[in-house]
């Protein structure tokens, strides 16, 4: 997907962690009005983490001013859901591409959600083309930063590095990993945590409940953990839980493997003897029925396995809520929730999850206190606080280019 348009290089520092080259961006042409942000991600209708992110994150900087458009990463053509998509990026369309990058230099500042399945070619090698042919100030937010990257996947995370002006990273954790693994320029780095929706005034209070609800959401598949959660339960059964298992299954497992995970999940609680337990349900809730599930809920609990997981929105959602917590030692979970709102449990282990479970849902004023923990952190994570951070990156990035032109 070779494109030719290139980006100027040349760069001097301008701001901590805003670095920027002397480009023609419109800013330059009208220094009064607020800087327009052209966003690169998978978007809804796609049903991914990715573009609940993007479409929170655009929704908010709206909110606080300045145009937002997105150009919509998508696999097939389709139509322009929203007036908010001004383009789509189909993979393997030189065509699109080019109309994208027309449409993403229009605006003043340009920011990237990266993950490798989303974009086109090994890897998703085809986003290189994309920001290769950028002439306006570029931020890129690194979604996954692998401990142990295949060539390939290193390869395309440090041509990013290379031609991003700020980096972002939703945890520390990731930073280290950057600049450890990548040799990635700590002051290029920018630690912004991934957002929550603000439903109110985080209650720090349990309910009291006859079966204490224990409660997993997000798109199902398979490295979710879910099997050994299942395992977990008949330890429980004299606490009489409600195991709460909610969300549709990813649409690229559905895809490739139908429901057999989700099925393979319902028979496995049917031979642990925990159907009465263990409930599964894949209904689409929207934003006010998840807050107001997970509200009720004793105890979140994310068995994931993953042991690469540097960012998690369902961990911010459950932390921003007040709720206890109860994970696998992946990174996120470890840098959020060993200083009070949760345990953190190795992978792959009922036993511990068990265990863990046992505590919260049991041990006097634990739950409470776990509440409390989380419910300090939670003014940092809401939406609002994020796209402000957001929108402080892009400005400084655009007063940059403005002081370097000629």
């Amino acid at each position: 997907m070779p494109l030719s348009v290139r980006r100027p290089v040349g760069f001097s520092a301008m701001h901590t962690n805003a670095r920027s080259a002397v480009r023609d961006t419109p800013a330059r042409r009208d220094l009064r009005r607020s800087s327009s942000i052209g966003l690169l991600s998978t978007y809804p209708p796609t049903q991914c983490g990715l573009a609940t992110f993007s479409s929170a994150l655009r929704e908010q900087l709206d909110r606080a001013s300045g145009s937002v458009g997105v150009v919509r990463v998508v696999d097939q053509p389709e139509c322009h859901p929203g007036r908010e998509v001004v383009a789509h990026l189909v993979n393997g369309s030189a065509d699109s591409a080019s109309l994208a990058v027309q449409h993403l230099n229009s605006f003043d500042v340009v920011l990237i959600q990266h993950e490798y399945g989303i974009y086109g070619g090994p890897d998703g090698a085809d986003v290189l083309d994309i920001v290769d042919a950028l002439k306006v100030p570029t931020i890129i937010v690194f979604h996954t930063v692998l401990n142990e990257p295949t060539p390939q996947q290193s390869h395309i995370l440090q041509r990013l590095l290379h031609r991003a002006d700020v980096v972002v990273t939703m945890t520390e954790t990731a930073k280290r990993r950057l600049v450890g693994s990548y040799a990635a320029e700590p002051a290029k780095i920018t630690v912004i945590p991934h957002g929550a929706v603000d439903h109110g005034p985080v209650r720090v209070q349990r309910r009291s409940t006859d079966r204490p609800l224990i409660l997993t959401w997000g798109l199902l598949g398979p490295g979710k953990g879910i099997e050994w959660a299942i395992d977990a339960m008949p330890g429980l059964r004299d606490l009489r839980p409600r195991y709460l298992v909610t969300g549709k299954t990813h649409p690229k497992v559905l895809e490739r493997d139908n429901e057999d995970y989700r099925n393979g999940l319902v028979r496995r609680a049917e031979l642990r003897g925990v159907s009465d337990i263990v409930e599964f349900d894949d209904s689409y809730l929207e934003v006010a029925e998840l807050a107001d599930l997970v509200e009720r809920a004793d105890v979140v609990l994310l068995p994931y396995d993953s042991r690469e997981q540097v960012t998690s929105g369902v961990l911010i959602e459950a932390v921003a809520a007040g709720r206890p917590v109860v994970s696998t030692a992946f990174p996120h979970a470890i840098e959020l929730l060993t200083d009070g709102p949760g345990l953190v449990v190795p992978q792959r282990d009922a036993v511990a999850l068990e265990l863990a479970l046992r505590r919260v849902i049991s041990e006097p004023g634990l739950a409470d206190t776990m509440s409390a923990q989380a419910a300090q952190k939670a003014p940092d994570l809401l939406w609002g606080a994020v796209a402000g951070r957001y929108r402080q990156l892009a400005e400084a990035l655009v007063s940059a280019a403005r002081v370097a032109s000629p």
